[in-house]
């Protein structure tokens, strides 16, 4: 039974869907924001959130963790030097989609995944 198994497969293996959501998150960490379709978005949102998560604890043992994840060692130093201490003081919420519409050809529905910019400020 597929009880609490909610995740979306794109029409894809597992092997392609993983290779998919790393290449996402690997772009959407160098450049902060990626125009994709929605569903794509909505899929990728979750794992980026974890991996900047862990991004926020600047030691050995998570940059391993990170790396083996993200299949490479050429985002970390981005991740770790400016977009993990960048979100240190927020407790989560990093990333927002914003849709743009449908795209002419398929009329696949698009949106912006992008990393959030303002500083975040709690209520006292």
């Amino acid at each position: 039974m597929r009880h609490r198994k909610k995740r979306l497969k794109l029409n894809r293996l597992p092997h392609q869907r993983n290779a998919l959501i790393v290449n996402m998150m690997k772009s959407l960490f160098l450049h902060g924001r990626i125009k994709t379709t929605l569903a794509k978005a909505k899929l990728v949102k979750p794992f980026a959130e974890k991996i900047i998560t862990r991004a926020k604890i600047n030691n050995l043992h998570q940059k391993r963790i990170v790396a083996s994840k993200l299949r490479g060692w050429d985002v970390i130093p981005k991740l770790f030097n400016e977009i993990g201490p960048k979100f240190a003081n927020r407790p989560g919420g990093y990333t927002r989609i914003i849709k743009l519409g449908y795209r002419d050809s398929d009329s696949a529905e698009m949106a912006i995944l992008e990393l959030v910019q303002e500083e975040f400020k709690p209520e006292e």
